[in-house]
């Protein structure tokens, strides 16, 4: 997805300096962080540089107020305190970096007390809508099939947009009815795929991938009309699309991973295997679905409290 920086924010496009370039490789190599969010923290970082440069201040100069007059600056720009609140995570790390490399007089993130913020209930849409929006590809269209298929999967199985657009053909198992899913950190999980969505997808790979598939060398699960891997940005816009031709606004990718994890959650299914499907490193992330559907919260009460 291209990014367009507005007028202020000058460093983003430039290279980044070598400091920052050899801390974004050090989280791509070894810490195995996803390329999407070494781009984020390249582009939180250069801001922060540019904010610093313009001060004629370089390490190991760099103080809290420095920081603070940083994160004042995104504030004042109309950034909201989620996107500010990552900006400052990726500063901590960054400075934490530099610091263990002796760049640094003093270890800064550890004076910095992380904002607590409020977080937000994962937008979701009732059952009925989600069949009328797995439905919505028109037979009469050239790709519905393989449109039908990214829905059917991205609910079926809740991964996020990236996981699914990296899917590779030797991940897929159409015969056992499962995937292997490289999420965060390149950390591998096996998801199983329900009956619709793996009849949906196994056609589309036996009736619709070979004609679309122009390079043999090509694994992509899902391509694109010239043969290419689909990209996020390609998925997202055929969301949109079919959500508007159902009535339904602001349906993204995401918000089939959150209808998968809150709807497995209405329907009694364990937290923890919930945490496993969705790639959860920590349980907290993942209890934000148990405030989504309150009636769940019922059921569990009644069922397991003694004076029911």
């Amino acid at each position: 997805m291209t990014v367009r920086p507005t007028a202020s924010v000058k460093a983003i496009s430039a290279p980044p300096p070598a400091l920052i370039k050899r801390f974004l490789d050090y989280l791509f190599v070894e810490c195995g962080l996803a390329g999407a969010t070494v781009a984020a923290y390249r582009r939180d970082l250069c801001e922060f540089w540019d904010h610093v440069q313009r001060r004629g201040v370089e390490p190991p100069d760099f103080t809290i107020d420095h920081v603070q007059s940083h994160l004042m600056a995104l504030h004042e720009r109309g950034l909201s305190v989620a996107s500010v609140a990552r900006h400052l995570a990726s500063l901590k790390m960054f400075l934490r970096h530099l610091y263990a490399e002796g760049r640094l007089k003093r270890d800064l993130a550890s004076l910095i007390e992380s904002p607590r913020k409020w977080r937000n209930l994962p937008k979701t849409i009732h059952y009925d809508q989600v069949d009328a929006l797995l439905t919505a590809p028109d037979p009469a269209d050239d790709l519905w099939l393989r449109d039908r298929a990214i829905l059917e999967l991205l609910y079926a199985t809740g991964m996020r947009v990236s996981e699914l657009t990296d899917l590779s053909m030797d991940q897929v198992n159409t015969e056992v009815g499962y995937l292997r899913c490289l999420g965060k950190g390149r950390k591998e999980r096996i998801i199983p795929i329900g009956s619709s969505a793996l009849r949906t997808l196994a056609k589309y790979l036996d009736d619709l991938r070979p004609v679309l598939q122009r390079d043999p060398s090509q694994n992509a699960v899902f391509l694109s009309r010239s043969g290419r891997r689909l990209d996020r940005t390609n998925v997202w816009r055929l969301i949109h699309k079919y959500a508007g031709q159902v009535g339904l606004k602001d349906v993204s990718p995401h918000t089939m991973r959150h209808c998968f994890a809150t709807h497995l959650l209405a329907g009694g299914a364990d937290l923890r295997v919930v945490q496993e499907l969705l790639g959860h490193a920590d349980l907290s992330t993942t209890q934000i679905y148990t405030q989504v559907d309150s009636s769940r919260l019922k059921q569990v009460h009644r069922q397991c409290h003694p004076r029911q």
